[in-house]
C-alpha cells in the first residue's frame, strides 16, 4: 500500500511540477488580455493656464483648463479587424475634449487606435487614425504591456503622429502601489492644426494669417508593472503659433500649462488597479509557485514513503533468516515428538 501511495503522489508531484511554468508562460500570455468593450472617461487639469484668445491672438491667462479623455472599445469594428488579420485585437475609439473656464470648447481631437489584446502592440488595421488623419504606429500608447519590464518603450505622440523613446526612470512609490516611472520629452516641433477650433474658425484660416503650430512638452506616467496601466499621468505642455518664414517676429503662446490627472481619478485608477494587479499575479506567481511548492513537498513525501517501504521489506527479510537461522526447516520424521522437553 505505501508503494502504491508512492507512486500516486510521485505522479501528482510531476503533474503539479510541470503545471506551474506552463501556468506562466503558456497559459498567462494566451489569457491576459485587454477587453474589447472596455469603456473609460479620465479628467486633467491644468491650473493657472495660458490660453490663446483666438478672438485677439493673444495670449491670456485662464485659472483652469480641462481635459476630458473618453476611450471606448469598438466591438464590432474589433471582430472585423480579427476576421480578416486572426489576431485579438482592440479598437479604441478616443476623444481628446478640451475646455476653457466657461465650458466652451478649446480643441477636439478624436482618436482611433487599433493594437494586440495581448502585447499592446499596434495592429495597423481598422482605420487607426488621429483627427481623421490616417497614421501608421510605432510603439505603445496609452496601456503599456502587462509585466512591464525596466526599460525604455516606444511612445506614440498624437500631435506629432510620430513614435519616440519613453524612458524609464526608476521605481517609486504612488498611493501604496510600487510603480515604474517614466518621462518622455518632445522637442519643439511644427505640429498640425486641430480641424476644430474655437469660433468656427478653420485651420485654413489660421494658415492664411501666415500662422503655424508648434509643440513641445515633457510628457511623465506612473505605470503599474504587473498590468501595465498608467495611475497617473502628468505632461509640462506648451504650444506656440509662429509666423511662417518669419523667424524674427515674436511668436504667440497657444498654451502654456502643467496638465494633471484630477486627484478623484487618481484614486479611480489606483483603486481599479489594486484589482486587477491581483488576477494577473494568480497566473505569473500564485499559482505557479504555489504548485511548484506543492509538487515538491509531494515529491518528498513520496520518496519518503518509498524509502520506508524498502525498509520495512528489508525487516521483515532479514528477521525471518535469523529465526530459521538461515537455513530451510527440517520436517521432523514421522511418529517423533515435536519437541523433546517437558512431559508427552
Amino acid at each position: 500500500m505505501r508503494r502504491r501511495a508512492s507512486l500516486v503522489l510521485l505522479a501528482l508531484a510531476v503533474f503539479l511540477t510541470a503545471l506551474a511554468p506552463l501556468l506562466r508562460w503558456y497559459v498567462f500570455p494566451r489569457m491576459a488580455k485587454v477587453p474589447a468593450g472596455r469603456y473609460q472617461a479620465v479628467v486633467l487639469e491644468a491650473k493657472d493656464a495660458t490660453l490663446i484668445d483666438y478672438a485677439t491672438l493673444e495670449p491670456r491667462r485662464v485659472s483652469r483648463l480641462t481635459m476630458i479623455q473618453t476611450l471606448k472599445g469598438n466591438v464590432g469594428q474589433a471582430d472585423k479587424v480579427k476576421e480578416a488579420t486572426g489576431r485579438d485585437v482592440v479598437v479604441w475609439d478616443t476623444l481628446t475634449y478640451a475646455a476653457g473656464p466657461d465650458g466652451r470648447m478649446v480643441t477636439r481631437i478624436p482618436e482611433r487606435y487599433v493594437f494586440d489584446a495581448h502585447t499592446q502592440q499596434p495592429v495597423h488595421a481598422g482605420g487607426e487614425s488621429v483627427d481623421g488623419t490616417p497614421v501608421r504606429r510605432d510603439g505603445i500608447e496609452y496601456k503599456w504591456p502587462f509585466l512591464v519590464e525596466k526599460r525604455d518603450y516606444r511612445y506614440f505622440d498624437t500631435m506629432t503622429r510620430t513614435s519616440a523613446p519613453i524612458h524609464y526612470r526608476g521605481t517609486r512609490s504612488f498611493h501604496g502601489l510600487d510603480v515604474y516611472y517614466f518621462e518622455q520629452t518632445i522637442p519643439w516641433t511644427q505640429v498640425p492644426l486641430p480641424r476644430q477650433l474655437p469660433l468656427g474658425i478653420s485651420p485654413d484660416t489660421v494658415r492664411q494669417l501666415g500662422l503655424e503650430r508648434w509643440y513641445t512638452t515633457r510628457r511623465m506616467f506612473w505605470v503599474d508593472p504587473v498590468t501595465g496601466a498608467p495611475v497617473n499621468g502628468e505632461e509640462i505642455h506648451r504650444e506656440e503659433m509662429r509666423w511662417t518664414g518669419h523667424p524674427e517676429k515674436k511668436p504667440i503662446t497657444a498654451f502654456d500649462g502643467h496638465v494633471r490627472m484630477r486627484p478623484d481619478y487618481v484614486d479611480a485608477a489606483v483603486s481599479l488597479v489594486k484589482t486587477q494587479r491581483q488576477l494577473v499575479l494568480l497566473l505569473t506567481d500564485y499559482l505557479p509557485w504555489a504548485f511548484a511548492g506543492l509538487g515538491t513537498g509531494l515529491l518528498a513525501l513520496s520518496l519518503v514513503l518509498e524509502a520506508r517501504g524498502r525498509s520495512r521489506d528489508r525487516r521483515a527479510f532479514g528477521g525471518k533468516k535469523a529465526h530459521d537461522g538461515g537455513k530451510p526447516a527440517r520436517p521432523a520424521p514421522a511418529g517423533e515428538p515435536l519437541s523433546r522437553g517437558g512431559s508427552p
